[in-house]
């Protein structure tokens, strides 16, 4: 995971941002004032001054102070390290300053099922007290100016981005279903062995093996704290990685298949195709377009 701080918004009423769909994850402190947060199919979630909101699978969405207030589109571009000079935005009425942060990692199957918001308000008595003074050390940071004040935001960004997990995992027990395998050592060492080794011809009766359980206790385990079959999730992760190695390394299509468990090119393009809609070779070209646009704005 790499943090990719947007910096600090000064808005004062009406403003209105709208965020487009990104392969990163959002995080939103309110420093002072309020926001709506609109996302489609949602009912818009209120933040107040020492709230935090979290967005996991970068979908689209807008922040506004007020229903109808206009909205203007904010480009990635704009948002690169800007904790030092803040964006500024609004028709000069009542303010509000939010400090806005961007996660970028790789593709975790064991995120899929957290919800699309995570809301923590800074009154909840269920919140540990370290959440509100984290998000007020991040606030006086972003206005510091002092060296190192970066390197000091984005350590304190990704400890909110891990309160923002405990939350998902204590507030809704299923959106936490996968993230709790983490702390079971059995299925934990079973989910390594995968990620390490998605070349090998695992089956269950391996992976049960080598985590020291039976075969139908560690199938209902792993499909109990996962929340789907270990070969499944194994399949899963086999595209994950190749997709990573598709965008990222000049490895050809047969290198990805092997390194991904696949011995034939043509068993590794069906099963590509049916997780991702396209071929290997049809994924890396987009992304290769995609990458060469980002790098050129």
């Amino acid at each position: 995971m790499s943090t990719l701080i947007h910096g600090r918004l000064e808005l004062s009423a009406p403003w209105g941002i709208q965020v487009p769909e990104a392969d990163a994850a959002h995080l939103y402190v309110v420093a002072r004032g309020g926001a709506r947060l609109e996302l489609a199919g949602t009912s818009p979630a209120i933040l107040a001054a020492g709230d935090v909101a979290f967005l996991p699978h970068g979908v689209r969405h807008c922040l506004r102070d007020a229903a109808r207030s206009p909205l203007r589109s904010l480009e990635p571009g704009e948002c690169r390290h800007q904790a030092l000079e803040p964006i500024r935005l609004g028709g000069g009425g009542a303010p509000t300053t939010l400090i806005a942060g961007a996660f970028a990692f790789r593709r975790s199957l064991l995120l899929e099922r957290l919800p699309r918001v995570i809301q923590i308000a800074a009154h909840d008595p269920a919140v540990s007290p370290w959440l509100p003074a984290t998000a007020q050390l991040l606030v006086a940071e972003s206005t510091s100016g002092r060296p190192g004040s970066t390197v000091v935001i984005d350590r304190l960004a990704d400890v909110l981005f891990v309160h923002a997990l405990r939350t998902a995992i204590d507030g809704n027990p299923c959106s936490g279903e996968g993230l709790r395998a983490l702390a079971d050592p059995p299925i934990a060492r079973a989910l390594a062995l995968m990620h390490d080794r998605p070349h090998e011809a695992w089956t269950v009766e391996r992976l049960a093996s080598a985590v020291g359980l039976s075969r139908s206790g560690f199938a209902a385990r792993f499909r109990a704290t996962v929340g789907e079959p270990p070969l499944e999730y194994l399949g899963g992760w086999r595209m994950t990685k190749a997709a990573q190695l598709l965008r990222e390394s000049d490895d050809s299509t047969s290198e990805v298949a092997a390194r991904v468990g696949y011995q034939s090119d043509a068993a590794f393009n069906r099963a590509f195709k049916r997780w991702e809609g396209k071929g290997p070779g049809a994924y890396r070209r987009a992304h290769s377009r995609l990458a060469a646009r980002n790098a050129s704005q």
